[in-house]
C-alpha cells in the first residue's frame, strides 16, 4: 500500500485519523496505531510480516539484557554485539544473499569452479530502514542516550510506525520516545500535517511520476540506441524524479506524523542548491547521513586520527552507504564515487573552498551528482558506461527510432523547469512572504489575504489533481521501496 494510492488516501488514512481523534486515551491510540501499522505492512508483505515482528522481539530482549547487565562492561558489550549481529544478520540474509552468490559465481566462473545455486531470496519492504532504526535504538540504550522501553507494545510501535516504516525518514527512538507515551493530536497539527502531506503528494504525482516514466523508458533502451540528447534527458529526468519521489515521500511521512502528534526529523534541505559534495550530503537524505556519521564514522575515529584514517573512514562509510541502497555493484560504485569526491574536497580544501564560493561550485556539484545518478539508476555498469559515453557525445544511437522529441513532449518541457524551480527555496520564500509583509504599507492586509487564499487554493488544486492522477492509474512507483 503506497501513500499515493486511492486505498491509502480515502480508506486507510481516514481510519488512522479517526482512531487518533476519537479517543484521548494514549493507550487506545497506541494500540490502534500499532494494529494499523502492522496491517499496513502486512498489506504489502503478507507472510513476511514475521521479519518485522522478529526485529521487534529481538531488540526488545537485547535492550533488556543491556539494562540487566548494569555496570558490567563486558556483559553490556556482549549484549550490544549480539543485538547488532542479529539486526545486520537479518538484513544480510534477506538483502545480500543473492548478491553474494552472483558475485561468487562470477569469480568462480573465471577460476573454473562450480557455481553456487541461486536462492532468489525475497526482499521485505523497508527492511533497510527498520533495521537501522532498531540498531540506533539498542546503541542509544547502550550509550545511555535513550532509556530502555520496557513495554514491548511501545517498542513495537516505534519500529513499525507506518508513516516512516517503508522509506524513512530514519527516526531515532530518543527523538520520539516521549511522544509515544504522551502526545496530543491537535487541529493545528492536523492542519500543518495535511498541508505538508499534500505538498509531498503533489511532488510525487505531478512532478516525479511523469518524469519517472521518461527516465524509466530511456534507461530501459538498448545501449546502442542512446544519443546525446536522449541520454541527457534521461539523466536529468531521473535527477528530478529521485528527488521529488523521495522528498515527496518524506514530506508525506512528516506530515502524517504531525497529524498524529509526532515530530519526525527533516530528511531534505534543497540538496540541488549545493556547491560541493560535502554540502550535498548535508542536505540529501539527512537522517541516513547522520546515522552513518553517528553510528559508524565517529566510532571509527572520524577525522580525529589523521588524514589517512579520515580518508579510509570516508571510503568505508560510502562503500557501505552504496551497499545499503541496493545489492548491486552499481550502488557500490556510486557510493565509492561519492566517497572519492568527499576525499578530494578534503585533500584540496583551499581549491575546493574557492570553487564552492563561486557559481562554478554549483555546476561542479550538480555535474558530479547527475553523473552519480546515472550509475545509481543503471541496471548494469556496462549500461551506465554507455549512458555516460553518450552524454559525452559518443553515443551509438542515430536518433531515428528513438527521436528526442518523442520524449521531450510539451508536458515534460514544462515539468523540467518547474521541477528545477521547486528544488530551490523559492517556494519557501513565497510561502512565508505574507507573514513579513509590512502592516503599515497600503493594502498590506489585502495582499496578505490574497496570498493566503492563493496558497490554500493551490493546495486544494494539488490534492484534487493528484487524486485524479491516482484514479486513472498513472505511472506510480516509489523508488526507495526497492531499498
Amino acid at each position: 500500500m503506497v501513500f499515493s494510492s486511492t486505498i491509502f488516501l480515502f480508506y486507510f488514512l481516514p481510519a488512522v485519523v479517526a482512531a487518533t481523534f476519537l479517543s484521548r486515551s494514549i493507550i487506545f491510540q497506541n494500540l490502534a496505531l500499532l494494529a494499523l501499522s502492522l496491517f499496513f505492512y502486512a498489506w504489502g508483505e503478507s507472510v513476511y510480516i514475521y521479519v518485522i515482528l522478529l526485529c521487534i522481539g529481538v531488540n526488545y530482549i537485547f535492550s533488556l539484557m543491556i539494562l540487566m547487565a548494569g555496570s558490567r562492561p563486558t556483559a553490556r558489550k556482549a549484549a550490544l554485539a549480539l543485538a547488532i549481529c542479529a539486526n545486520l544478520g537479518v538484513l544480510l540474509a534477506f538483502k545480500y544473499t543473492d548478491f553474494f552468490i552472483v558475485s561468487f559465481n562470477a569469480m568462480a566462473a573465471t577460476l573454473g569452479a562450480a557455481p553456487l545455486p541461486q536462492q532468489d531470496v525475497h526482499l521485505p519492504l523497508g527492511i533497510s530502514f527498520f533495521t537501522f532504526q532498531a540498531v540506533s535504538y539498542v546503541v542509544d540504550v547502550y550509550r545511555g542516550e535513550a532509556k530502555v522501553q520496557k513495554n514491548p507494545l511501545n517498542l513495537a510501535l516505534y519500529i513499525s510506525l507506518f508513516p516512516q516504516l517503508i522509506a524513512g525518514p530514519i527516526v531515532r527512538y530518543r527523538d520520539i520516545a516521549e511522544r509515544i507515551v504522551a502526545r496530543r493530536a491537535s487541529l493545528h497539527g492536523f492542519s500543518e500535517g495535511s498541508e505538508r502531506f499534500i505538498i509531498g503528494l503533489g511532488k510525487k504525482m505531478i512532478i516525479a511520476n511523469p518524469l519517472g516514466y521518461v527516465s524509466d523508458t530511456i534507461f530501459s533502451m538498448p545501449a546502442t540506441d542512446l544519443t546525446f540528447g536522449l541520454s541527457w534527458l534521461g539523466a536529468i529526468c531521473y535527477t528530478m524524479q529521485i528527488y521529488f519521489d523521495f522528498s515527496g515521500y518524506s514530506d508525506m511521512a512528516i506530515g502524517m506524523g504531525k497529524m498524529l502528534g509526532f515530530r519526525f526529523p527533516e530528511n531534505f534541505n534543497y540538496p540541488y542548491i549545493s556547491r560541493s559534495i560535502k554540502e550535498f550530503w548535508r542536505r540529501w537524505h539527512m537522517t541516513l547521513s547522520s546515522w552513518f556519521r553517528d553510528y559508524l564514522y565517529i566510532p571509527l575515529g572520524g577525522n580525529k586520527k589523521g588524514p589517512g584514517r579520515t580518508y579510509f573512514n570516508l571510503f568505508l562509510v560510502f562503500f557501505l552507504c552504496g551497499l545499503w541502497h541496493g545489492a548491486s555493484w552499481t550502488f557500490v560504485i556510486w557510493g565509492l564515487y561519492h566517497g572519492f569526491f568527499l576525499v578530494l574536497e578534503r585533500v584540496w580544501p583551499r581549491v575546493m573552498d574557492r570553487v564552492s564560493a563561486s557559481p562554478i561550485g554549483h555546476l561542479y556539484a550538480m555535474a558530479v551528482v547527475v553523473v552519480g545518478w546515472v550509475i545509481f539508476r543503471a541496471d548494469s555498469l556496462s549500461f551506465a558506461m554507455a549512458m555516460l559515453k553518450a552524454m559525452a557525445g559518443f553515443g551509438a544511437g542515430e536518433g531515428l527510432e528513438h527521436s528526442l522529441m518523442l520524449y521531450l513532449t510539451p508536458k515534460i518541457a514544462l515539468l523540467l523547469p518547474l521541477g528545477m524551480l521547486c528544488a530551490t527555496p523559492f517556494w519557501r520564500s513565497l510561502k512565508t512572504l505574507h507573514r513579513h509583509w509590512p502592516l503599515e504599507s497600503g493594502g498590506a492586509l489585502t495582499v496578505r489575504a490574497t496570498l493566503l487564499f492563493g496558497k490554500y487554493a493551490l493546495l486544494v488544486f494539488v490534492l484534487l489533481f493528484s487524486a485524479s492522477l491516482m484514479a486513472v492509474g498513472s505511472h506510480n512507483p516509489f523508488i526507495y521501496f526497492r531499498f
